[in-house]
C-alpha cells in the first residue's frame, strides 16, 4: 500500500511539474502572437505608426501599445506587466541587477532615435522668439514675459522630467504657473484656442509637415525659435528641425530608447529589430526625428561637406 502510494504522489508531482512548465512556456514567436508595450505617451504618433507598418509586414503579430507618463512605463517594467517600454532615459546598471535578481529577467536597452522639446504659442501671440534664460525664468516663476506654461501633467511625465533636469538642471519649477493638460495632444490644442500660453511638446506631435491634422494646427499654433547652441554666428536662433536636432544646435534635444524584456527570441525583439532595420529608421525620419541606427543623407547636406576640388 505504502509502494502504491509514492508511485501515486510521484506521478501527481511530476504532473504537476510539468503543468507548471507548460505554463510557462511564451506563447509568443518572431512573427506571431501578442505582447503588450508600454510607451511615453510624448513618442504615441511615431510609435502607432512603426506598429501599423510592422503589424502589416507579420499579419498574425499583434502589439497593444499603452501610450501613458514616463514614471508609470517604468512602473509598469517594474511591476512585470508589461514586455518593453519606449521611454527618454536609458535603464541603468543597478536597474538591469534589480530584474535579474528579483523577477530573473535581462533587460536589454538601446537608443532608438532622437526627438526634441518643442515649445509652442498661439499664432496671435507677439512672441515667438525666446533665449534659454527667459524659458528658464517662466518655468521658475520669476520671468518678466506674461505667458503662463501648459505641460501634458504636473508630474511623471517624460517632458517635465526633461525640464527640471535639462532645462533648470535640478531646480524645481513654480508649479503655479503651469497648466497641466491629459495628453501631448491636448497641449496643442488648448494653444490653439488660448492666446498667452507656451506648451512643451515632443516634435512629433507638431513637427510634421506631411501629417494633415499637424497642419492644420500650424494654422494656429507658431513653433518657438530658441538660441542656437553651436552655431558660428552668434545670436542665431533655430527651430527643431531634424539636422539641428542631430547637431544639438537646437538646444532642447533628448533620447528615444528601448527596454526589453525578453528572455526568449520572441516578438518584442522582432520589433526591436524592426524599429532598428532601414524600415523602421525611415520611420523615424520621415516622423521629423533623427534615426540612431542608420544613416540618411540628403543630398544637401553631401554637398556642403564636399570640398571643391581645384584642377
Amino acid at each position: 500500500m505504502k509502494k502504491w502510494s509514492m508511485v501515486l504522489y510521484g506521478c501527481l508531482s511530476l504532473c504537476i511539474f510539468s503543468c507548471k512548465e507548460k505554463k510557462a512556456q511564451p506563447e509568443d514567436t518572431g512573427s506571431s502572437g501578442t505582447i503588450h508595450i508600454s510607451v511615453d505617451e510624448s513618442f504615441k504618433p511615431i510609435i502607432e505608426e512603426q506598429i501599423e507598418v510592422f503589424q502589416s509586414a507579420f499579419p498574425k503579430a499583434k502589439i497593444i501599445a499603452h501610450y501613458k507618463p514616463e514614471a508609470d512605463c517604468w512602473n509598469d517594467l517594474m511591476n512585470d506587466s508589461t514586455r518593453m517600454v519606449i521611454v527618454t532615459k536609458k535603464i541603468t546598471t543597478e536597474e538591469s541587477s534589480y530584474y535579474a535578481d528579483s523577477l530573473g529577467l535581462y533587460p536589454q536597452g538601446d537608443l532608438l532615435a532622437s526627438d526634441a522639446v518643442a515649445l509652442v504659442v498661439n499664432r496671435n501671440d507677439p512672441d515667438s522668439v525666446f533665449t534659454k534664460e527667459e524659458v528658464a525664468g517662466m518655468l521658475l516663476g520669476t520671468g518678466k514675459l506674461p505667458y503662463k506654461l501648459v505641460f501634458d501633467g504636473v508630474k511623471a511625465t517624460s517632458t517635465v522630467r526633461y525640464a527640471i533636469d535639462s532645462i533648470l538642471k535640478g531646480k524645481l519649477f513654480n508649479t503655479s504657473v503651469i497648466t497641466a493638460a491629459k495628453s501631448s495632444s491636448e497641449v496643442v490644442e488648448y494653444i490653439a484656442e488660448t492666446p498667452g500660453y507656451i506648451g512643451f511638446v515632443g516634435v512629433s506631435w507638431i513637427g510634421n509637415p506631411e501629417e494633415s491634422k499637424q497642419l492644420e494646427l500650424l494654422k494656429k499654433v507658431r513653433i518657438a525659435w530658441l538660441p542656437c547652441d553651436s552655431c558660428d554666428e552668434a545670436n542665431t536662433y533655430t527651430k527643431p528641425w531634424q539636422e539641428d536636432i542631430l547637431t544639438k544646435r537646437y538646444p532642447y534635444t533628448r533620447e528615444i530608447y528601448y527596454v526589453l524584456k525578453e528572455n526568449h527570441v520572441g516578438l518584442g525583439k522582432a520589433f526591436v529589430n524592426f524599429m532598428n532595420s532601414d524600415r523602421g529608421q525611415l520611420i523615424f525620419r520621415r516622423g521629423y526625428l533623427v534615426p540612431a541606427r542608420r544613416i540618411f543623407i540628403m543630398r544637401e547636406t553631401q554637398l556642403k561637406l564636399v570640398k571643391p576640388v581645384k584642377q
